[in-house]
């Protein structure tokens, strides 16, 4: 796959600005309809040589390396290698550094060098904007050699493409094992492989797993004392429905959703400049997944929340849109366009439907049955959409919790603006009667007539008038200091109610079109063209994003659900049953347990798209129950825990590290929603940001202790815990995060700023709590961290370790106590879930 360049290196941005100052008038008129003068130089210079040395392998009857150059079309669409012409720009333009044979692995022709002549005739042919005279000018280069791409019922047939078929639980021989469903559908295939699962978790390492899993926090030890004492056969599941139901389990659930849809509050590139009101679109993901709002509402809202009736959560849903990279001073505004329209489509197809789609933006996808037509009409849909709007992708909206409250806004709004220009009135007529006597008295007229009435207004006009007209001035800046201000969103806009054509991209270079397109649906999935009714009267949008969320929504297509069911699978067990969870192409891993997929996406769609009932079912199976143990017959049988015959032991992601840190130290702030918080960072770290002069904020010492979540996400500056754990890559959709092992996490664990200021958190705690007592500190330390008492062991150890650094290091209490609390929280038990 060949996708178009996009990065700029210094000498080319100049380049581009060099010539943009003397070429732009003649590329433009190239493009459409060369002048006269054009089209004899290029008659007499350069189709010579194009017919003479380079259509006999790059003609009608033969394209090698997938090259025609009989069109300014197909020199614009390029071959293998990309295009090869760039108009105004010789330097970048394949073709001349073909014909130049500067490179030993790009010579043409074949058969000899062009004289100086015709090579700087061509050079300057590109650099006056590749006009092409002539019908042939547009014509589109010759269609693939080997035939359009046809998908065929074998590739319908491909497990993710098919339809989701409602499976029947499966008989087990250990009947007595299964607590639902999902247990029947692992036992039959372990015992199918001579197999049986792990025996359960202890109740404090599942009280500690399950709390982590829902709520991205650890058990308090008061919450772990209770589960403890609960001996009713309902006491697991009662915890469960508990933190189903806590705020926190939509923070760390929409921290999944936010990796996966590239959340930032940032543009990238050199000035990495802000998105306004970005964080609200974050704050929605987490009310969404409290209230359990139905999957296929969810998406719908985020595809074309605009569009459907239901009030401001729509409107900030759509910030979908604006959440990618974004270029402010491209060298090609279409390139850059595009490049935009391809991320919206990359993210839609990887995240609802699980398909590399953007892999056709150049060509048929390589290896899944996409056709380029397929990825265009996909791009047909967004075709309208505001991506470049008042200098930046943004576009934001006056939100209210009632018609009530906006009817009351627009009550204030319209106050203040009538009041407004009722004082500009009389300062105008003021200023009219000034004008008047100062030409009645001949002095000259000025253009600033402000300044006039200030130098010459009371001897023109009286104290009494100069005095109104000052306390006038002083009204207007005091109604602008009060003007009425409604909170707003991110949010994304369309350019009317008729979308602009949409056509096939020749190599995905914008400025070669093929055949015009509308939009669809991928082929190999069998869904019909959408119909998408006419724009009613006074509508502001075309209707198209609506069409596409009904389709990508629909309880037929065979992708959605899979792959959201698949999604929690992987973020409760580490790994999805299907292993690549952005990719059910032929390319992707095959499910592990298809029945068992089929069957999730079938309960998710019949119990109405609610996720927490799906959450529940996992929660609650013996599956997940299990311990973590290995034991030496199922490894050598299946080591990697393909069947799932245990449960997997993780590490802590960034955010559950610094949020437990937060937690176990008592100065986590739980306050949610609003805009991003800044943690003080060190001035190390805020120089490496790309400019610093958009900086860092500072939060008060309480908002800096609220959750990981609402850290205001700058690509070009990351907390230094959270970047040193794997966080998650926001230029693109990360489904999964990686678990590395780096020097950089134990030297930030133990020297960090962060850490260490914690840890004297930690140890004040550990002095209100448990008092003088260094056992008793040790004690509640253990618990606090770890959810457990300290073995006796344990506990020896630890005293050694605090005798030690007060006699051999020679460390005051307090300093003494704040290293062991710092030790405490560099436990591998503490950043480890078993």
């Amino acid at each position: 796959m060949i996708a178009p360049t996009t990065a700029r290196s210094l000498p080319a941005a100049l380049a581009a600005l060099i010539v943009s100052t003397w070429v732009p008038v003649v590329v433009a008129r190239a493009a459409d309809a060369p002048s006269d003068e054009q089209a004899r130089f290029f008659e007499a210079k350069v189709r010579p040589i194009l017919a003479g040395r380079c259509q006999k392998c790059h003609g009608p009857e033969k394209q090698k390396s997938g090259l025609r150059l009989d069109s300014r079309a197909g020199a614009l669409a390029g071959g293998d290698l990309g295009p090869a012409v760039v108009p105004g720009k010789p330097d970048e333009s394949l073709l001349i550094a073909a014909v130049r044979q500067e490179d030993d692995n790009l010579k043409m022709p074949p058969s000899g060098k062009l004289a100086r002549e015709q090579i700087d005739d061509l050079a300057r042919w590109v650099r006056i904007g590749a006009p092409w005279p002539g019908a042939d000018a547009t014509a589109a280069p010759a269609p693939a050699r080997k035939g359009e791409y046809q998908v065929t019922d074998k590739d319908r047939a491909h497990w993710a493409f098919r339809p989701v078929q409602a499976r029947a639980v499966p008989d087990v021989q250990d009947r007595g094992w299964v607590l639902n469903p999902i247990d029947a559908f692992l036992l039959a295939k372990l015992e199918s492989k001579g197999l049986r699962p792990n025996p359960p978790a202890g109740r404090r390492e599942l009280i500690r797993r399950v709390t982590f899993d829902v709520t991205g926090l650890p058990p308090t030890p008061e919450e772990v004392d209770a589960f403890l004492a609960d001996d009713s056969p309902t006491a697991y599941e009662r915890l469960v429905d508990r933190l189903l139901a806590s705020p926190h389990f939509g923070e760390k659930w929409g921290r999944h959703w936010l990796d996966l849809v590239r959340f930032a509050e940032t543009n990238s590139y050199e000035r990495d400049n802000p998105k306004p009101n970005a964080w609200r679109y974050r704050d929605y993901v987490i009310r969404a997944l409290n209230d359990d709002k139905p999957y296929d509402r969810f998406l719908r809202e985020q595809l074309a929340g605009d569009e459907l009736p239901g009030g401001d959560d729509g409107l900030i849903a759509t910030g979908f849109y604006r959440l990618g990279i974004w270029d402010d001073e491209p060298t090609d505004r279409d390139q850059a366009r595009y490049d935009g329209l391809d991320d919206i489509v990359a993210t839609t197809g990887q995240v609802f439907l699980g398909l590399t789609v953007d892999c056709a933006r150049c060509h048929d996808h390589k290896i899944d049955p996409i056709p380029q037509r397929d990825y265009y009409r996909l791009i047909a849909f967004f075709q309208n959409v505001n991506h470049f709007r008042n200098g930046g992708p943004t576009d934001e909206s006056p939100l209210f919790d009632t018609g009530e409250d906006r009817t009351a806004f627009q009550d204030k709004l319209g106050e203040y603006e009538a009041r407004r220009a009722a004082a500009r009135l009389e300062i105008e007529a003021i200023e009219r009667e000034a004008k008047a006597k100062a030409e009645d008295q001949g002095v000259m007229a000025v253009s600033d007539l402000g300044k006039l009435v200030r130098d010459e207004g009371e001897r023109l006009l009286g104290k009494e008038k100069i005095k109104r007209y000052r306390e006038l001035h002083r009204d207007l800046r005091g109604l602008q200091k009060g003007k009425p201000e409604a909170a707003m969103a991110l949010r994304v806009s369309e350019a009317g109610p008729v979308a602009p054509e949409t056509f096939v991209l020749l190599r995905g270079n914008p400025h070669a079109k093929g055949d015009e397109v509308e939009p669809g649906f991928p082929t190999v999935l069998g869904a019909s063209s959408p119909v998408i009714p006419p724009p009613a009267p006074g509508a502001k949008s075309s209707g198209r994003r609506t069409a596409l969320a009904d389709w990508i929504t629909s309880p037929e297509n065979p992708l959605t659900a899979r792959v959201m069911v698949n999604r929690l699978w992987q973020h409760h067990f580490g790994r999805g049953i299907v292993r690549s969870p952005n990719n059910f192409g032929l390319q992707g891993d095959r499910p592990t347990h298809p029945e068992l997929l089929d069957w999730l996406a079938s309960e998710l769609v019949k119990g109405g798209w609610r996720l927490k009932p799906i959450h529940r079912l996992i929660l609650t199976s013996n599956a997940y129950r299990m311990s973590s143990s290995g034991r030496p017959e199922a490894l050598a049988k299946d080591p990697v825990n393909d069947l799932v015959w245990r449960f997997d032991m993780r590490r802590l992601t960034g955010e559950e590290i610094r949020d437990a840190v937060l937690a176990v130290g008592g100065t986590l702030n739980p306050r949610m929603f609003g805009p991003g918080i800044y943690p003080e960072l060190p001035a190390e770290v805020l120089a490496s940001q790309s400019m610093p002069g958009y900086g860092w904020g500072k939060s008060p010492p309480s908002e800096q202790a609220r959750r990981s979540v609402y850290i205001h996400v700058k690509r070009s500056l990351l907390v230094p815990i959270l970047e040193g754990f794997d966080l998650a890559e926001t230029d693109r959709s990360s489904p999964v995060r990686f678990s590395t092992t780096q020097p950089t996490q134990a030297l930030g664990m133990l020297n960090g700023a962060f850490l260490n200021a914690q840890a004297g958190r930690l140890a004040d705690r550990l002095r209100r709590e448990a008092g003088d007592d260094d056992r008793a500190r040790v004690r509640r330390a253990f618990r606090l961290a770890l959810g457990r008492e300290p073995t006796e062991g344990e506990v020896g150890r630890s005293l050694a370790f605090l005798a030690a650094l007060r006699h051999e290091d020679g460390l005051g209490d307090d300093a003494a106590r704040r290293v062991f609390a710092l030790m405490v929280l560099n436990l591998n038990e503490f950043l480890y879930v078993d």
